[in-house]
């Protein structure tokens, strides 16, 4: 069987955790035990989120002064690099005997996406309010409200297509686990300047995780989508009175409910794109679980019916 995992930013770091490179592979050591259960006689491809890590490398980059501040595309690529190394390091130790390849992906995306103009998507670590006031003077970043707190937002375009997609699958089918489209992937689009026709270059924004999972998966023609995070599945009416784990759950329900936008509702957008596309399943779980929500005992389990 072919699956795409997605896992989010709890893999690496737990909520309030300081962004230390020891916390990350803890963590991480523990997220590979499940994960590799589920790895065992399958294709496998990893994608891995990477906001607070590419907030860490903005802020980092910041506090030089003597030159400009990368560019949110670079930094995505140093995130693919490090979570990559990572992610490999501990699968390494789980499944010693596969290979693990992690491969920095470019994710192409329309330069006229109305989403550069609505930053939405959260990166970095959480800021109070005197803390935003006194990163306005010196950066020119927009921010929203996480709860209580404040977190940079930045672009999110759609994903279009993913550059090293040939590559991935022959890794895959050489049975390979392959690491790849960290953070949705590093955005990039597509210019045709003379003589350089088909020339890619970088740009401001992140590409939602789930969304170029899904992405990935669709072109990929996996026969499943899982993606593993912090919460059990997904939930009616969260954090209501009529809070409810769904189970087993169709496209269309889905449809037909509405979700958090930066949290589930991406989730919810994937699975259902994926599901749809290709008539294939998804399993939305936690990630200390990952083995019983690929077996389908636990999670929310998407169809088309």
């Amino acid at each position: 069987m072919r699956i795409v995992i997605a896992i989010g930013g709890n893999a690496l770091l737990k909520r309030g955790e300081p962004l230390t490179a020891e916390n990350q592979a803890r963590n991480m050591a523990m997220s590979a035990v499940g994960l590799a259960q589920i790895c065992k006689g399958h294709q496998v491809a990893i994608v891995h989120g990477n906001g607070p890590q590419v907030g860490l490398l903005a802020l980092q980059s910041s506090a030089y002064k003597a030159t400009k501040l990368y560019p949110l595309d670079v930094l995505g690529a140093e995130s693919q690099g490090m979570i990559g190394y990572v992610i490999a390091q501990a699968m390494r130790a789980e499944i010693p005997a596969r290979e693990i390849v992690s491969i920095v992906t470019r994710t192409i995306v329309d330069g006229h996406d109305p989403a550069f103009d609505r930053p939405t998507k959260p990166i970095g670590p959480i800021y109070t309010a005197a803390e935003v006031a006194e990163l306005s003077l010196t950066c020119d970043w927009a921010f929203a409200a996480d709860g209580n707190h404040m977190r940079r937002v930045v672009p999110s375009p759609e994903p279009a297509e993913i550059v090293e997609l040939a590559a991935i699958e022959r890794l895959m089918a050489a049975d390979v686990l392959t690491i790849c489209a960290g953070g949705g992937g590093i955005p990039v689009v597509q210019v045709e300047p003379t003589g350089h026709k088909g020339k890619l270059v970088g740009v401001e924004a992140v590409i939602d995780k789930d969304l170029g999972a899904a992405l990935l998966a669709t072109r990929l023609a996996a026969d499943r989508l899982i993606i593993l995070t912090d919460v059990d599945g997904v939930f009616a009416d969260w954090g209501g009175p009529a809070q409810n784990l769904l189970g087993k759950v169709s496209v269309a329900e889905l449809r037909a409910l509405s979700f958090a936008e930066g949290s589930m509702a991406p989730k919810v957008e994937a699975a259902c794109r994926f599901a749809t596309e290709t008539g294939n399943p998804v399993a939305i779980g936690n990630l200390q679980t990952a083995a019983a929500v690929m077996a389908g005992s636990a999670g929310t389990q998407i169809g088309l019916t």
